[in-house]
């Protein structure tokens, strides 16, 4: 089985990172895999990627003429892959040397239209103390209350996401601008939104591998808190927006909320009174805070699509 993996960038700025990834793809242990390098309207980025790249038979470079952001460069990437599984990663993740072989491994044993795996940290900047693992979804991560096993889940992390090409090119792509088409550049969720149509086409989620993993850097901007809380925000109102757009769509963080305030909390608090210390009371303290930024968010949603 053929996989293509697509890699994206937009700006020489995060050059180095891209380069990062790009390599630990052409270091896989599974034998057939096909880099995929787009330029999202960068001549700059084209050049390089050419210079470092274009030797390279397991190599393909794919110039865009203008910017279309994450998803459409995506979408252009899956176009002009070869394999019979396009997998995205992003210009800040590392992937394990047999990510791409557990992914195989995974559509081979289980006939599934794609697949998905686990995200772990890399704290660039030092890991924050008062980011409880509950919300590590803020900043990439696989959070504590996903799923721990191997089976079936709405979506994976768009970082750590796999199709099977035909199957991916059948259902369009990603929503290549899903807030402008929806009216409203503040609406996230690209991977929720491919994931609903594949379930509601194929009657298959994703087949999530945690074993599958994929690294993703945690720069400092994204460890401060009033980042974390806006970013907190506006996700609570793409989930409302998802789910007027996108029946369904929000099941599993209905589900999470139930188990973060019912289990999670409860179990923290405890912890807490048997042993006492700042950075767990401080935990405690934020996991109801960015609940909170999230509620906000939601509820603006529910004003602005009554």
């Amino acid at each position: 089985m053929r996989v293509s993996v697509v890699l994206c960038e937009h700006t020489t700025d995060r050059y180095e990172d891209l380069r990062e990834a790009a390599d630990a793809v052409l270091a896989q242990t599974h034998d057939e895999v096909e880099l995929v390098l787009v330029s999202d309207g960068s001549p700059a980025v084209a050049d390089r990627m050419r210079r470092d790249y274009g030797d390279d038979p397991a190599a393909l470079v794919h110039e865009l003429d203008e910017n279309l952001g994450l998803l459409g460069a995506r979408n252009a990437g899956a176009e002009a892959a070869t394999g019979d599984v396009v997998a995205f990663l992003d210009d800040d993740a590392v992937p394990a040397d047999d990510w791409v072989k557990r992914l195989v491994d995974a559509y081979e044993t289980h006939d599934v239209p794609a697949v998905g795996g686990k995200m772990t940290p890399r704290w660039v900047a030092g890991k924050p103390g008062f980011l409880p693992a509950e919300f590590y979804w803020l900043v990439g991560v696989t959070h504590r209350g996903f799923r721990e096993t191997p089976g079936e889940v709405r979506n994976t992390n768009g970082s750590n996401l796999s199709f099977r090409r035909e199957v991916f090119l059948e259902l369009g792509g990603f929503e290549g601008d899903i807030g402008g088409r929806k009216g409203d550049a503040n609406l996230q969720g690209g991977e929720t939104e491919l994931c609903a149509r594949l379930e509601r086409e194929y009657g298959h989620g994703v087949w999530y591998v945690p074993d599958a993993e994929v690294e993703h850097k945690v720069f400092d901007y994204r460890t401060d808190p009033w980042w974390l809380l806006d970013r907190a925000f506006w996700q609570g109102y793409s989930k409302r927006g998802m789910e007027k757009f996108v029946e369904g769509s929000t099941d599993e963080e209905g589900e999470f909320l139930g188990q973060l305030l019912g289990e999670f909390a409860p179990a923290r608090l405890r912890r807490l009174v048997r042993d006492p210390g700042v950075e767990a009371a401080t935990q405690l303290v934020m996991l109801f805070v960015f609940t909170a930024a999230v509620g906000a968010g939601y509820g603006y949603g529910l004003l602005k699509w009554r």
